[in-house]
This record gives C-alpha cells, sequence and structure tokens, in this order.
C-alpha cells in the first residue's frame, strides 16, 4: 500500500527512450527556469526600502528608482551577455563549463561553488519571502508568524516531491503560478498608475510614517555608502539570471536557440514588473513593515480589500515558494556536470526513475530546510547571504566569455567581447560592493563557505583520481595477462551453533576446498561444551576451531586468529570466509535477529586476500528451511543434540567497513 502510494506521488518509472520528451519548450522552460529572477520583484524593492528608509526617510522615494535603473541596466547587459554564452555553450554548465574552459579548473570550481551556495540560498529566501507573503495577506491571524518555520519546511517538502516527478510535470506544475503573478503585479502597476494620476488614490495606507533622521545631516560619505548597500540588496532581483544557460540541455532541439529566447522572455518580465513596483513605491510611499509586505501594502492601496488584493497575494506567494524551483532545476544538472568531472560525489550524476538527478534534489531540499531552521525562515537575515555568490559566478562566466572571443575571434567577436567585458566590470565591482557592504550582516559566512566547498571539492577529486590510478591497467598490458592462475582456497565458516543452516554452508564450503575449517568463539568458559558435543555427532574431519573471548568480543578474536598462523593455510593461499546468513519472509522479523554477519563482513573490509561469502537460508512462514537443495523440516520438539536444534541462530559478529569482495550466494542454486 506504501509502495502504491509512492508510485502514485512520484509517478511511475521512465525508460531511457523518454529523456527527449521530458524536455520542455520555450514557454514552459521559461517559467521554470525564470521564476526565480522573476518572483525576486516580490522582495527586492522591499530589502532596498529596508536599507533607506529607516534612515533618510522620505528621500529613499529618490533613490529607489534610481538605484533600479543601474540595477535594469545590469539586467539588459546580464541578459545579452547569457544569451551568447548560451550560443557558444548549447551543452549547458553556465559559469562553471565557461570559467572552467577559458580561466582554468580552479575558476570553475569557484564558479561551481558560488552557484551551488546561490541555489540553496535561492531555496531558503524564495520559501521564506513565500511564507512572509501568507501572514502578510492574513494579518488578523497572528499565529501565521510563528509558524512561519514549519510552513516553510512544508513549502520545501512539496517543491521536493513535484520535481522528483521530472522535468516535464514540474515544468507544469510550477510554469503556471509564474505567469500568473507576471499577470496580477502587471496587472499592479497598470491600476496603480492609472488610480494614481487620475486622482483616485485616496492616501489609506496600512503603516504610518515614522520619524526618521533628517536627510541633510548625513555626510555625503555615509550617503554613499547607504546607496550602495541598498544597491546590493536590490540585486537580488537578479539572481536567477544564471539559471537558463545552466540548463540549456533541458530545452527540446534547437536547445540553444530556444534558451536565447527564453532570455528574452525573461529579460522583458524582470524589467516591467521590477521598475514598476520600484516606481509604485515611489508614488505611492510605501513604507517597510515585518508583519506586512510592500507588494501587500500597494495592493491594499492600489485594490483595497477586494478580489484582487487577495489574486495579487495568493500569486506573490506561490510564485515566490515555486520559484526556488529554478534551483531544483539547476542544482542537479550543474552538479550532474561537475560529477561527471569527478569533483563531486558520483550518486548526483545518476538519473532517477523519471529520468532526472533524484540525489541531487534531495541534497538540495536538506541543505535548504538546514538554513530555514537555522534562520528561523527570516527573510531579512538570509539575505545578505544572497548575491555574493551568484554575482561572483556572473564575473566569472563573463570573464570567460571574454577570454573565449579573444581566442576565437570570430566574426563580430569585437562587439560581443565589449559586451562581455563591460558585464564582467560590473559584475566585479557588485561582488565588492556586497562583500564589503554586507560583510558583516552575513556575508562573511559566504566568503567562508565557498573556498570550503571548493577544498571538499579537489578532496572529492584527488580521491577519485588515486581509485582509478591504483585500479587503471593499460591498453598495451592487458595482453600480458593471464586469467588461467588458480587460486588454492582456505574457507573459515564463523558459527554460534550447529544447525541446518550451518550445515549447508559446511556442504557449500567443501564444494570450493578441501581445506575448511568452522570457528566458534566462545565468551563464557564451558559455553562451547554444548556445540563440540554435537559436532562430534556430526561425524565430519572438518576440524571445530573454539577460542575463548574474556572481554567477549567475538569479532576480534576472529581477525586475530585470520592474521595469525594457527590455520592451515599455505603461502599464497586466499583465504574465504563464508558467512551463513538466514533470510524471512517479513522484513520487520529481521530485527528480531543480530543479523551480525553483515557486521563481519564489514569488519573484514579492511583485511587484504580475504574474500568474505555470505550464503543466504531462507525460512519461509511454514517452518521448511530450505537452502542450496538441503531441506529439513523442524519437528515441534527439536530432540536434545540434533542438527536440527536451531534455538542457537548462527553467526554472531559486528564489525566496521573497510575493503572485501563480497560473493552472494542465492538459495536457489542447484546441488552440486
Amino acid at each position: 500500500m506504501f509502495w502504491q502510494f509512492l508510485r502514485w506521488v512520484m509517478g511511475k518509472k521512465l525508460p531511457n527512450t523518454e529523456l527527449g520528451e521530458q524536455r520542455f519548450n520555450v514557454f514552459w522552460g521559461t517559467a521554470l527556469l525564470s521564476s526565480d529572477a522573476i518572483s525576486s520583484v516580490a522582495y527586492a524593492v522591499e530589502e532596498m526600502l529596508w536599507i533607506l528608509f529607516p534612515v533618510i526617510g522620505a528621500a529613499s522615494y529618490m533613490w529607489t528608482p534610481r538605484i533600479a535603473g543601474i540595477i535594469i541596466l545590469l539586467l539588459l547587459i546580464l541578459t545579452i551577455s547569457y544569451r551568447q554564452t548560451v550560443a557558444a555553450y548549447p551543452n549547458g554548465g553556465g559559469s562553471y563549463i565557461v570559467a572552467s574552459d577559458n580561466l582554468g579548473r580552479l575558476a570553475g570550481l569557484v564558479a561551481g561553488a558560488s552557484l551551488a551556495t546561490d541555489y540553496i540560498l535561492t531555496v531558503a529566501v524564495s520559501v521564506a519571502s513565500g511564507t512572509a507573503a501568507i501572514f502578510s495577506a492574513f494579518p488578523q491571524y497572528p499565529m501565521l508568524y510563528h509558524l512561519r518555520v514549519p510552513i516553510a519546511l512544508g513549502i520545501i517538502l512539496l517543491m521536493m516531491i513535484g520535481n522528483l516527478r521530472g522535468l516535464k510535470d514540474s515544468s507544469r506544475i510550477f510554469g503556471i503560478p509564474t505567469y500568473a503573478f507576471v499577470f496580477a503585479i502587471l496587472a499592479l502597476i497598470g491600476a496603480g498608475i492609472i488610480k494614481f494620476y487620475t486622482g483616485h488614490f485616496t492616501g489609506h495606507v496600512l503603516v504610518p510614517l515614522p520619524a526618521v533622521m533628517p536627510y541633510d545631516t548625513l555626510t555625503q560619505a555615509a550617503l554613499v555608502y547607504l546607496v550602495l548597500r541598498a544597491f546590493s540588496s536590490g540585486c537580488a532581483a537578479l539572481t536567477g539570471v544564471e539559471a537558463i544557460s545552466n540548463g540549456v540541455p533541458n530545452f527540446k532541439p534547437p536547445s540553444s536557440k530556444r534558451a536565447q529566447q527564453s532570455y528574452l522572455l525573461l529579460g522583458a518580465a524582470v524589467l516591467l514588473t521590477f521598475g514598476g513596483v520600484a516606481y509604485l513605491t515611489q508614488i505611492y510611499h510605501t513604507v517597510p513593515n515585518e508583519q506586512i509586505t510592500i507588494t501587500a501594502q500597494l495592493a491594499y492601496d492600489i485594490f483595497g480589500t477586494g478580489w484582487m488584493f487577495y489574486v495579487v497575494q495568493f500569486t506573490t506567494t506561490i510564485v515566490l515558494a515555486m520559484a526556488a524551483n529554478a534551483a531544483f532545476a539547476d542544482f542537479p544538472m550543474l552538479f550532474s556536470i561537475i560529477a561527471n568531472d569527478r569533483y563531486a560525489p558520483r550518486q548526483l550524476a545518476l538519473r532517477g526513475h523519471r529520468l532526472y538527478f533524484n540525489n541531487g534534489i534531495v541534497a538540495l531540499t536538506v541543505m535548504a530546510s538546514i538554513l530555514i531552521i537555522i534562520f528561523r525562515g527570516d527573510t531579512d537575515k538570509l539575505i545578505p547571504l544572497y548575491a555574493v555568490g551568484v554575482f561572483t559566478a556572473f564575473t566569472l562566466s563573463q570573464s570567460g566569455m571574454l577570454v573565449h572571443w579573444f581566442k576565437l575571434k570570430t566574426k563580430g567577436w569585437h562587439w560581443k567581447a565589449m559586451i562581455n567585458g563591460t558585464g564582467a566590470v560590473m559584475t566585479l565591482v557588485t561582488v565588492f560592493i556586497i562583500a564589503v557592504t554586507k560583510f558583516m550582516s552575513g556575508a562573511w559566512i559566504v566568503v567562508l563557505v565557498i573556498p570550503t566547498i571548493i577544498y571538499i571539492m579537489l578532496r572529492i577529486h584527488r580521491h577519485y583520481c588515486t581509485v582509478a590510478e591504483r585500479l587503471d591497467i593499460p591498453n598495451e598490458d592487458l595482453g600480458k595477462i593471464s586469467l588461467d592462475a588458480r587460486y588454492s582456497h582456505h574457507v573459515i565458516i564463523p558459527i554460534d551453533s550447529l544447525n541446518a543452516m550451518v550445515v549447508n554452508a559446511l556442504r557449500y564450503a567443501r564444494s570450493l576446498s578441501a581445506n575448511v575449517e568452522a570457528f566458534h568463539v566462545e565468551t563464557f568458559i564451558g559455553e562451547a561444551d554444548k556445540l563440540r558435543r554435537k559436532w562430534e555427532l556430526l561425524n565430519t574431519d572438518i576440524p571445530l576451531i573454539v577460542k575463548h573471548s574474556t572481554y567477549r568480543e567475538v569479532v576480534g578474536p576472529l581477525i586475530e586468529y585470520i592474521e595469525s598462523e594457527e590455520h592451515a593455510s599455505q603461502p599464497g593461499d586466499m583465504i574465504t570466509v563464508l558467512l551463513p546468513q538466514f533470510i524471512v519472509k517479513k522484513w520487520r522479523d529481521m530485527f528480531l535477529h543480530n543479523n551480525t554477519s553483515i557486521f563481519i563482513a564489514n569488519a573484514l573490509f579492511h583485511e587484504r586476500n580475504i574474500v568474505v561469502s555470505v550464503l543466504p537460508f531462507s525460512i519461509d512462514d511454514l517452518g521448511v528451511q530450505r537452502s542450496g537443495g538441503l531441506q529439513a523440516t523442524a519437528p515441534a520438539e527439536p530432540e536434545p543434540g540434533s542438527i536440527q536444534d536451531t534455538s542457537d541462530e548462527g553467526v554472531d559478529f559486528p564489525g566496521e567497513a573497510g575493503n572485501i569482495y563480497i560473493e552472494l550466494i542465492g538459495e536457489e542454486a542447484k546441488p552440486g
């Protein structure tokens, strides 16, 4: 029932042949990959006002449109630049690929680490902002404010489930709210401008103007610093511009052309909505407030408490929450590329049951949830961490493209280089502004995190290179290798009692080698006497080795015995440790048993020239025990000393992990 529900939620498995069907067109691709940049409108202007208004008061309304104009100019340059990037690098990867190809591998890792930080923060900031929009729409329910963390975590969980269904389904699920938000904001801007200039604005505001410091008391230097801080906060509107270039392969062919068209739609949407909201805050003199967002105040001033107020709030809430979906679409794709380059765990390069990178989706969910919990879902605390990473990636991408044009010098490269060069300079200046003005507010965390991620990537790469070097066989040496070599096996079977499962293991061991030993650890004096008596009844020449353990350890004596010269193995023999393990039909019943053959296998992972074989022994509900041709029906009351006495369960050995060869022997193997 659980698995049926899971399949209903996640969808059926998709074959590899349907990979092309999971790609999207320009309409849905723009909505999915641009949701982050478009949704930033809902809080970017507000963050600017939070910096300016408490200090310079009404003068904020003069500076906000100017700062917004500079941000829009930067947006246009980035849009044109990334159109060029998409044409030059149609296989995706964005800043990571561009920087790696043109500036070196270290620059690529800086870009990758910066984007990773940005995507995690995108999810946290977007969901936190969406949660803020919820309690702004319903100020009559103050308890919602105190439930913001559980609400945010629930939204992230729902987004994870939606994305695990694959790109095609997620683009439909999360694309519609993006367009609904754009149309709602455009309606808000249009109605607001008409209402203001026709004289129908009555001046009803939700938040009174507080007393503020007079503007003329500020020094010129302090004003410049204040404006720069506001600019760095407003640059949150540009986060997500990178997303389309990272996800180019997700578009239907011709992918690069569709991605370029998507950038045109993105630029137009952010230009109109961000610029329009900034202008409305100027003419309506909107005041930032913790309980009510700027968008909610504008909607109230323009639409009152009518249905359009709730339309704006509903679409804002949805798109802010869903904006994180751009990160869910791009983070797994980016890290699949990094994993293929062996700078991230290779599990991130594996496609899941719906043909997308499920491990990347889950990893992003966990890390974003941790941020929500640490910062209590507070957007103002998360924003200072936000733009450092993405603008670092912007700078490296633009610089890489500049080098790219100088190397190729294709037709019209001068103009292209000029655009990318301008973008590189502007984004570099922005990085310094953000890092300096927000360093003490939390940007220092990102400044430390990015080098840490790079260090981890380098260590992962070193590990993979070491493993590859140890395992590699040069092609010229393959013909010199002989596969006719024969190993002499010495088999050791750890046992706790003598029963049908152990007898089956002894039979199998004899099929491998004539050199077989049974090994038992006695934890208390006299405990092995029963086993010795039963072993004599077995009438076999296989020796039973009993070792006493004063401290009740069972794994240590086994390892000591294997490493010693007490057993009969010869130099060059391959020692095989055969572990009988019974299997019960119901998984929950396994918790009633020690299952310690698994632990002993882990303990032997560190030992060289040791093969560990696990011999499953199935026990069904009817009391019939079957394995490898041995069948024995246990009587209701086992006779004392009989080998059907299964009161003891077999192996009881804990352990730890390491390197080992594991061989699984199925129960359906034919006799002989």
